[in-house]
Formats: C-alpha cells, structure tokens, sequence
C-alpha cells in the first residue's frame, strides 16, 4: 500500500464550503481526499480504500448518527470523526460512546483537524496491523471461532470474570484477537447498555495523553475553545478498553493508577473532582515484566491492571480451529467480493494449518481475502495460495524428506554398537546436498504451477502474465526457458 493509500481521508458534509475547506487543509497535510455530499455518498466512495471519515452530524437523508451506524458495522476499522455545530456537542458526545472516534465542534481551528486526523489515520493503521475483525455468527461462543482446548480456557475466563468489575489485562502477540476479548467481556457484562470506549495508547501523543483519557476545560491551552469530556468520562457506566497500554508515558502512569484506584480525576485545566464508575480492560503485546525491570512501566499499575490476566494464544498453538477460521473468512469474504467460493481442497487446507502464522489471524484474514479475490474456480486450489505460503511449504517437505533419509532406516532396526574407528556410512555433506536438492525440486515445482497459472489467466500472454507475477518479461522468459515452459505468444 502506497502511502497516499494509507493516508486517504472521506469528508462528508453537505455544506460545500465546508467540504471545500478542510479538503484544502487536509491536502495541505499530504493526505489523499475524497469528498461526498450526503450520508449514502460517503458509504458508495468507501470502496476506495479510506482510512478515517470525517462526517457532519446534520445531513439530508443518511444523517452522521446512521453513517455511523453503517460503517461501524461495515467498517469496523475506520475511524469516524464527527463535526457538530455548537449546541449539539450532547450528540457528538453520544456518537463517541456509539463508536465514533472523536468530535469536533464548529468553529473549530485547523490545528485541531490536524491534530485529530492524524492521531485517527495512526489508529487506524495499528487496526490494520493488529485488531482482528469481529466475526459475525462465528462458530465458537462470544462471536469468536474456535474450539480448540487453547481457545476453550479464553472462554473460560470471560464466563467466570466479563459481570465483575475486576480490571482484567488481556496480553497476546499482535493479531490474536485482545480487542474481541474486551468486547466479549463488557458485552456479557451488567455494563452491556453501557458505552464500550476504546483508545489506543501507542497512537495518541505523549503531550495529549492527559487531554484524551481525562478531557480538558474551556481555555485549558491553546486551541481549547470549548471544554471536552475524555474517555474517562464517555465510559461512564460502562467498560473502557486501553489497548497498548504499555506505551503510555511513565509521568502519566501516576494518573491513571489514582482514577483505577478512586474513581475519580480533574479535566486538565479544571478544578472539579469527577466521579466515575467504569470497569477497565486493558490489552499489550508487550512484555510488562520486562518494563518493569527497566522502570518503563510502574510496578504499582502493573499489578493494579493485572487483577486478572488473560493470555491469548498465538494461532500455531490452535492450529486445529484454523480449518474454521478458513470457512468464516471465505464466507465473509465471499459477500464482500461478491464472489462464489464453495470451499478450501484438502491440500490447500493443509498448507493453512502448517504455516507458522506470525501475523496470526490478522495475516489469515488477509492471506484468505486475498486468495478468494483471485480464485477463479468453486474451490480454492492450493497453487492458489500467496508464493510465500507455497514456498514455505516446499522449505519444510524437503527438510522432512531430509529427515527421513537420514534417520528413517534407524528407527526401523536397532543401530549397532558404535566403532569409534569406523568409517561414517553418511557422508557429512550427504545430508546437505539431498536438503538442497529437495528445496529445489520443490521451488522449482511451486515456480512452474505459478507460472503456469498466470498463463493462463493471461491466454499465454507472456508481457500479462509478468505484470500479474510482479517480475519483468525478461525475467520470466529466462524462468520459462529454465522450466521448459513454452513462449506461446512468440516473445
């Protein structure tokens, strides 16, 4: 993704001046901008790729509380920012507890629009890289898909702690689902009529930490031109999630251990102590026992946060619930594509559950997207799926073929006493060369299936099917030549 396309904001208004005007400061800021005058504008421009929405909460037809609403539910990873006029900031503030991602009031100044686009357009590329996607009516329990014995104990834990007000710290490798943990507990919560308020941490800068978690007074600093809640008090009476929690700044930690512990805090700039009931999750990827070592993280958060530890499992230890993850993301993304994929061959399906998965469900996700775009047939094949994965096959079939060869015969018959001064019946370089040989062969086998599928998506066309393949034509007429494929459109 280029950076343009990653940086790529929708205004909503049906105010053409106000559309005009922050299309210019936005373009000013490098960003890429698409414009809509109504609410269902906006939901037809969102295929484009958009990365934050900025939307007028006063619109003909599809107002901003029901584009909201839709793209909540269609775009769960897409910030939206709501414009309000003076006196009705009550709405602004309820869209936030229904989802929205912040507010801004008129007249507002173009350091604020700065300011907020960019901490959205940050959160949504950790979205990208690290929430996984609610899956609608999955076959597991609290909307997630899994049953295997690691996924069970997850489950576990949500029944016995999601209706008390126990802080729970949910820790996991990037992908693994914490953001769906900490839906699942406020929603099997007393708190579930309550506001579910998330911020992520790592995406909001250090200087307006304080601002974003306790909110701030009217003239508080500069660009305050109105007092403004914090997330703090948007959940009240219900659960706020602090996702990458172990990137808040150390002179804040102090604060936030004083709310967990009283309840209580003062806007930045304001006097009057605010009393809060909210229940905490909060959610790292990080190792904060470590930080703590360091003095990164204070002890008495940690353990005050740590009331109840939640450790999701990383997806190469459920490999037996990704054959259920593979059928959701196919049917999902079979109603987004608009596309007819029936299912996964058997061989294909074994690819899937022996990948090592670093990215885990997020990278699943996205390999399945992008697998069920291209495929042409009612099944998806194996050649189908991303060379990496094909790669990384053919690396560990010739490393287990290599296994065998060296120690299958041993394991059959008991190896005999041994002499010291006799000669190795392997060679030492023998093992090697047969694990050379194999990744080749196999590479050379992944190679031509690639290859060949290109060519014939493309009716042989050599100059087509080097775009497809990302290679340049010379490149893949020496490939062919080396495979003994033929040049069907002459060169």
């Amino acid at each position: 993704m280029s950076e343009s396309e990653s940086k790529r904001v929708l205004v909503a208004d049906d105010e053409a001046n106000i559309r005009r005007v922050l299309e210019a400061i936005l373009r000013r800021e490098g960003y890429d901008v698409v414009t809509a005058g109504t609410g269902l504008e906006a939901l037809e421009r969102m295929n484009r790729g958009i990365n934050t929405v900025i939307t007028d909460l006063k619109m003909p037809g599809l107002d901003g509380m029901g584009l909201l609403k839709r793209l909540s539910n269609e775009y769960p990873d897409v910030p939206v920012i709501m414009i309000t006029a003076h006196g009705s900031v009550e709405n602004a503030v309820e869209a936030v507890k229904l989802g929205a991602f912040d507010y801004l009031e008129k007249p507002f100044e173009q350091e604020q629009i700065r300011q907020l686009v960019a901490k959205a357009i940050s959160t949504n590329a950790l979205a990208r890289k690290d929430v996984v996607p609610e899956p609608a009516g999955a076959p597991g329990r609290f909307r997630l898909v899994g049953q295997s014995t690691a996924i069970k104990q997850v489950y576990a834990v949500i029944d016995k702690v999601a209706d008390t007000p126990s802080t729970v710290l949910v820790t996991g490798e990037s992908g693994t689902g914490k953001e769906l943990i900490a839906r699942a507990l406020h929603e099997n919560s007393s708190r579930r009529k309550g506001p579910f308020i998330k911020i992520n941490c790592a995406a909001i800068p250090k200087t307006l930490m304080e601002s974003e978690l306790f909110g701030y007074e009217k003239g508080a600093f500069t660009g305050a031109v109105g007092a403004k809640p914090g997330r703090f008090e948007l959940a009240h009476e219900g659960t706020l999630f602090l996702d990458e929690i172990g990137e808040i700044p150390v002179e804040m930690q102090v604060k936030l251990l004083r709310v967990l512990q009283e309840s209580e805090f003062e806007r930045v700039g304001g006097i009057k102590t605010i009393k809060v009931d909210v229940r905490v999750v909060a959610a790292t990827n990080r190792d904060l026992q470590s930080d703590l070592q360091t003095g990164a993280f204070r002890e008495d958060l940690y353990y005050r946060l740590n009331v109840v530890p939640l450790q999701l499992p990383p997806l190469r230890e459920r490999t037996e619930d990704i054959p259920a993850l593979v059928d959701h993301f196919v049917i999902k993304f079979n109603e987004r594509l608009k596309k007819k994929i029936l299912g996964v061959e058997p061989d294909a399906v074994e690819c899937l559950v022996n990948h090592p998965w670093p990215g885990n469900i997020r990278e699943l996700e996205n390999v399945i997207e992008r697998t069920v775009l291209f495929s042409e047939g009612p099944m998806i094949r194996l050649p189908e799926l991303p060379p990496e994965l094909l790669v990384a096959r053919a690396d560990r079939a010739a490393a287990n073929q290599s296994d065998t060869r060296i120690t299958g015969s041993r394991s059959a018959v008991p190896a005999p006493p041994e002499d010291p001064n006799a000669p190795s019946t392997i060679p030492p370089s023998e093992g090697v060369s047969s694990l050379k040989e194999a990744v080749k062969a196999e590479t050379e086998r992944v190679e031509r299936e690639l290859i060949q599928r290109a060519l014939d998506e493309t009716g042989g066309n050599v100059t087509q099917a080097a775009r497809k393949l990302k290679i340049s034509r010379k490149s893949l007429q020496t490939k062919m030549k080396e495979l003994g494929l033929r040049d069907r459109d002459g060169g």
